[in-house]
């Protein structure tokens, strides 16, 4: 039966992108604390039936018509509401992964809303004919990472009533491993990392506290005092390092992505290309934002 149920759930709320509420899209009902309003009701009005009294008749009739009221004004919360949700498509082990929505009304008006998402529950106000609002997850692991259902709902204006609805969407993103460092690795990529100094510049004099490696002997030697030698740092444009699977020091698979996903940022920090090379795919070199994000997403989906 529950299985059905989410079944229709899923048909009934369907979301791609962006969607309207409408009329089919809200569903409206009592409320909690609005049972124990209809009990108040009943009593009213039997009192008022068995003693004849029309002040408490009236006062029963009032507090029919403020029920009455909530429904209409809950229901105004969501109606006509349009929504749209973004997600990220990469993040990365140990990080918050962002679900964007982005809220559009045609009239302004204010909206006192709740967002539901799995165990996280968000309020939300929408004064504005624009609005932007995300929910942050924490990555906790490496691969494809599905959303939870949203549900958003109002309590608006006496919660007494509640407006809800479901947003079935489809989205997910790639979870990149956490990066992580090995001695070997790291002796290796520094290596890589290093300028050439072969470039000789000039002479200038010695200062105290330089490091006596660079004085140059020779002019020591003959007599002219001490000099400090001077290189012009020689920049390598097609410096570049091939990060291989099968290279990394470690027998487990998430292991080796760890490694690789260091050697990575590690480029990355240093501006220096790279190519991925992984048992079923490869990424050739390259460096910048859109290179580590198609290497995010290749080492999420190894």
């Amino acid at each position: 039966m529950a299985k059905y149920w989410q079944s229709w759930l899923s048909k009934r709320f369907q979301f791609r992108k962006q969607k309207q509420l409408t009329q089919r899209d809200v569903l409206v009902f009592i409320y909690q604390q609005g049972y124990l309003y209809l009990v108040l009701i009943l009593i009213t009005f039997i009192a008022g039936v068995n003693y004849a009294n029309n002040l408490i008749l009236g006062f029963c009739f009032l507090i029919s018509a403020v029920l009455c009221i909530s429904f209409y004004l809950t229901f105004k919360q969501l109606h006509g509401l349009t929504i749209e949700i973004v997600s990220d498509e990469v993040g990365q082990v140990g990080q918050d992964l962002q679900l964007h929505f982005y809220f559009h009304q045609g009239i302004t008006q204010s909206r006192y809303l709740y967002l539901k998402a799995g165990e996280q529950l968000h309020k939300v106000l929408i004064n504005q004919n624009k609005q932007h609002f995300t929910i942050p997850f924490y990555a906790a692991q490496r691969g494809k990472f599905e959303f939870p259902v949203i549900q958003i709902y109002s309590l608006y204006p006496f919660g007494l009533v509640r407006a809800w609805s479901y947003l079935y969407h489809q989205h997910s993103s790639w979870i990149a491993p956490k990066a992580e460092h090995s001695a070997v690795e790291n002796k290796h990529a520094q290596q890589q990392f290093e300028p050439d100094l072969d470039e000789f510049r000039e002479l200038r004099n010695y200062q105290v506290g330089e490091s006596l490696h660079a004085v140059s002997w020779k002019q020591v030697a003959r007599g002219q005092g001490l000099y400090t030698k001077i290189f012009e740092q020689y920049q390598n444009q097609d410096r570049q390092l091939e990060i291989h699977y099968g290279h990394m020091p470690s027998q487990s698979h998430e292991e080796k992505l760890q490694l690789m996903m260091g050697l990575v940022e590690q480029c990355e920090q240093q501006q220096l290309a790279y190519s991925l090379h992984l048992p079923h795919s490869q990424l050739d070199r390259g460096a910048g934002n859109e290179q580590l994000h198609q290497a995010k997403l290749l080492l999420a989906q190894a």
